[in-house]
């Protein structure tokens, strides 16, 4: 048997078009053979299990080798080989319609994952690394001959009578001088620890060295000897296959820790596992992180039937849980797909509004049966609660039920417990519900002692996503205002209408007032002198809640707030008229003697919120060290 011709692709442009945009992702072309090689096995085993095939199997595992002096890899499998006919219907006619269209689609295209597979490519990958491929091949079919197809690159190919003498397939490869790094034993050990690391199928690629006992010395101590084993790439069957009901707790946590060796056990797990009207299956681990929003090296994983597809899952996973950790497959994500397609794609939309609900169902079932483990870890799961509440609104309406808010008492409170408990004293004097909160309880502390002074419950805000859920929940919330609680004077944040008489006439009031623009010198910094009570601190320093929220926004990565960003700050400088302190200024006879009492005042105000510093820090120290020794 030998036999010429040309591979019906209608088009002598494939070629280049296949070596030409799948170069920037050439190593998938041993995914692709590895993995039609799993199938083929696969397929010889489900014949045997329905007593079509009769045979012996034998060892069905695909084996990967290399050869450095002939510059070749192999492929091989014991699966249901091929016929010279079927070679000729799978290899030779590229099952797709309208090649010229194909051509002119992707001229101008740089996605090799939009080619490959999509048309039915896959073994095509081969020749991004190869001059020359070969088959050889024999059906597991009674009384089939062995076939050898060859190709050199072009559009020609040549069928003769093989001499495989065992059912299954063997491709071999002929690398080219540009893809020589292919033949390094540590670059394909690489390649199939990324796609081939859970395949069902046993993948084989050399051996490595194991210690084993080799009995005892003469003290009776274990001696070891070093033997060479196949070196089998893959664990055939991953926990995500298994029914939950298999599996304990240390399974989980195990199988965490062959995924990311170096992390920490997770807080909890959810284990995917849907058939209707979708495949899917995974488990999604939710990983200590605290408030670290940096990107992370561990990311979610996704696999089409065990085969590692990639880990950029942006669309597939809904954007507030891609911190998680974890395994997704499905065979109903179409194998290389691109970005663009993959949200154009009506299977990955609904895998995602699944995630999202499977989510939303554990927290929920969480908090309900152990509150209190739930608390414990709601400083680390809390990022990934919040920003779903912001970015999904069918996560939000189920969020409001398990989402928690915790005060600088560490005590916990779902959104409705948290109405209630601050509704009664809380209440302003337009019955708005004002939430005071604190992003540095440490540095904010004589502003939260003097909330509590009055009754006021202050809570904590202090995650990268904070500003932008602030901003959030008062669309949310009917009659609620949420404010930093060193935004203001207590008396305005939370305004009841109680009006405070000043003790200044109007002249003594706009004098003080130009001691302490004097004093301060700077254009931003806005002073008012107000009735206060007479215990309050004698001079305020803050900047607008709107003005600082939109610039944390800004600074978080809220897009539309860079306006903000470019602004110079800008602060209310509130003078404390009933204040004893206002009292000594205006009797002072000499101006330097109110200015240094007003820079005094105005510099304790400005190291309340952190805004001393260098210079200006120096001098304060100075001065109230004169000031102690007077």
């Amino acid at each position: 048997m030998q036999e010429k011709g040309t591979i019906s692709i209608h088009t002598e442009n494939i070629f280049p078009i296949i070596k030409k945009f799948l170069y920037s992702d050439h190593e998938i072309f041993l995914r692709e053979l590895v993995s039609n090689a799993v199938d083929a096995t696969q397929k010889i085993r489900r014949l045997a299990s329905l007593g079509e095939f009769k045979g012996e199997l034998g060892q069905t595992r695909v084996e990967v080798a290399v050869n450095k002096k002939k510059k070749t890899i192999t492929i091989s499998d014991s699966g249901i080989g091929m016929t010279a006919e079927e070679i000729k219907k799978y290899i030779n006619q590229i099952a797709f319609s309208g090649a010229t269209e194909f051509v002119e689609k992707f001229k101008d295209a740089g996605d090799a994952k939009e080619i490959i597979g999509k048309f039915g490519l896959g073994f095509y990958s081969a020749f991004m690394v190869a001059d020359k491929v070969e088959i050889d091949t024999l059906s597991y079919q009674d009384g089939a001959a062995p076939a050898k197809w060859i190709c050199d690159g072009s559009t020609e190919f040549e069928i003769k009578e093989g001499k495989r003498k065992e059912r299954g397939t063997t491709v071999t490869l002929h690398v080219n001088k540009d893809s020589e790094e292919f033949l390094e034993d540590h670059r394909i050990q690489q390649i199939l620890d990324k796609y081939a690391k859970f395949l069902p199928v046993e993948v084989k690629f050399g051996e490595k060295e194991d210690s084993i006992e080799d009995g005892e010395d003469k003290d009776g101590k274990k001696k070891w000897k070093t033997v060479k084993k196949d070196n089998i790439i893959n664990n055939t069957e991953p926990i995500w296959t298994k029914s939950p009901s298999d599996l304990t707790d240390d399974d989980y946590l195990k199988f965490y820790k062959e995924l990311y060796p170096f992390s920490e056990d997770p807080l909890f797990w959810i284990h995917l596992n849907v058939d209707y009207p979708f495949e899917l299956t995974g488990i999604l681990y939710f990983p200590k992180i605290k408030n670290d929003f940096e990107l992370q090296k561990n990311k979610i994983q996704l696999y089409s039937r065990q085969v590692f597809i990639t880990d950029e899952v942006k669309d597939v996973v809904p954007e507030f849980l891609m911190l998680l950790h974890g395994i997704i497959d499905s065979p109903d994500i179409p194998l290389n797909v691109s970005r663009s397609y993959l949200q154009s794609d009506g299977n990955v939309k609904k895998i995602n509004t699944y995630i999202t609900k499977k989510v939303a169902d554990k927290l929920g079932e969480l908090f309900k049966k152990e509150r209190e483990s739930y608390e414990k870890k709601w400083d680390d799961i809390g990022l990934f609660v919040k920003y779903g509440m912001i970015s999904e609104e069918k996560f939000y309406d189920k969020a409001n039920d398990f989402a928690l808010v915790k005060n600088t008492e560490g005590k916990y409170f779902t959104l409705k417990e948290y109405e209630k408990h601050i509704e009664a004293n809380q209440t302003d004097k337009d019955k708005n519900k004002v939430w005071l909160y604190s992003n540095n309880p440490a540095k904010q502390d004589a502003f939260i002692a003097a909330a509590r002074d009055k009754g006021y419950d202050v809570l904590v805000f202090d995650t990268p996503i904070d500003s932008h859920f602030i901003n959030h929940m008062e669309m949310k919330l009917d009659k609620t205002q949420i404010k930093r609680v060193d935004a203001d004077n207590l008396n305005k944040l939370i305004d009841k209408d109680e009006k405070r008489e000043l003790v200044l006439t109007d002249e003594q009031k706009e004098s003080l007032k130009g001691v302490f623009t004097k004093a301060i010198g700077k254009d931003n910094f806005k002073v008012e002198v107000e009735a206060l009570s007479p215990d309050d601190a004698p001079v305020t320093i803050t900047m607008s809640e709107f003005m600082r929220r939109m610039k944390e926004m800004q600074a978080t990565g809220g897009g539309g707030f860079n306006m903000f960003g470019s602004m110079p700050d800008t602060y209310d400088v509130t003078v404390n008229g009933n204040h004893k302190l206002a009292d000594k200024i205006l009797k002072s006879v000499a101006d330097e003697t109110k200015e240094g009492l007003a820079k005094q005042a105005v510099d304790l105000a400005m190291l309340s919120q952190g805004l001393l510093e260098g210079k200006a820090l120096t001098d304060f120290i100075k001065r109230s060290t004169e000031l102690l020794g007077k």
